[in-house]
């Protein structure tokens, strides 16, 4: 008999890092994923803190951990941790996924632009991005995700207001002259000449203020997004039905920006489809 023999594979562990995590629904969805594409692995969810973070992190590797996705409040943090950064993740200013590598090594990378326009394809898939410019309310993380996808994509124009200008000032500056500021009083102006709306800010979301935005400009031809999916319809989609618009709800952003990070851990690229969302929604 031989003295060596093969050990079996370590089964590959993955989760969501942040503070707090109770919420997320990430669990459930990389959960489904698991059991649909029969992986023998595990997707859990880990309350850390700022200080503990980088401890976390070196150790997650030696448990048998793959890979994690990272939420609020560490997205920018872990830029300064990891040994590697994206491109993409470097100009967005936040990483979201990170791959722990067989060499010791901590890949950090950005899907959320990746996941919004995925959703925003499924949702609209007769939106064409050199048609016209894109408002967009809100300065924040995510608005620097959909940015930089935005660009990308090929919009001509981006017109960004948001409640506090200087930090809509400070995306001309990183982004560049395809960018206009506009003052928030003007928000509801700009969606007349818009061929696509989005709302990045969390103003809407259930136990957050009401976007008080006029809506009256939005057109029959404008497709509108909201980034917040609780409620999964806002006030926002609603007005944007009513006056004919394509609205998109902003659940699929969260399910499509999930799928590079579940191939790149575990193998399969899953799909997002209905039974993806019902589970998520459950």
């Amino acid at each position: 008999m031989s003295g060596t023999s093969d050990a079996p594979a370590k089964i590959p562990l993955a989760g969501v890092i942040g503070s707090p995590i109770s919420h997320s629904k990430s669990p459930q969805l990389h959960r489904h994923w698991l059991n649909k594409y029969g992986v023998r692995g595990f997707y859990v969810p880990m309350d850390v803190s700022a200080r503990d973070l980088r401890d976390v992190l070196m150790t997650l590797p030696k448990a048998g951990f793959v890979g994690v996705n990272i939420t609020i409040p560490h997205k920018e943090a872990v830029l300064d941790i990891a040994d590697l950064v994206t491109d993409r993740a470097t100009l967005i200013g936040a990483a979201n996924t990170l791959i722990f590598r067989k060499d010791g090594k901590i890949h950090a990378d950005n899907t959320d632009g990746y996941g919004f326009i995925e959703n925003l394809r499924a949702g609209a898939p007769n939106w064409q991005p050199q048609t016209g410019p894109a408002a967009l309310l809100g300065a924040g993380g995510a608005a620097r995700a959909v940015i930089a996808s935005l660009l990308e994509a090929g919009v001509p124009e981006i017109m960004v207001a948001n409640r506090t200008r200087v930090r809509a000032e400070k995306l001309q500056a990183d982004f560049g002259n395809r960018i206009t500021v506009v003052d928030w009083v003007q928000a509801g102006n700009i969606m007349e000449d818009a061929s696509l709306v989005v709302n990045t800010s969390s103003l809407g979301m259930v136990g957050k203020p009401d976007l008080r935005v006029p809506l009256d400009g939005l057109q029959k031809t404008t497709v509108v997004t909201d980034l917040v999916y609780t409620p999964l319809k806002t006030r926002l989609l609603e007005v944007a039905e009513d006056r004919g618009c394509l609205a998109v709800d902003g659940l699929g952003m969260l399910l499509h920006q999930a799928v590079p990070g579940f191939e790149r851990w575990f193998g399969p690229r899953p799909d997002v489809d209905h039974e993806t969302r019902s589970v998520v929604l459950r």
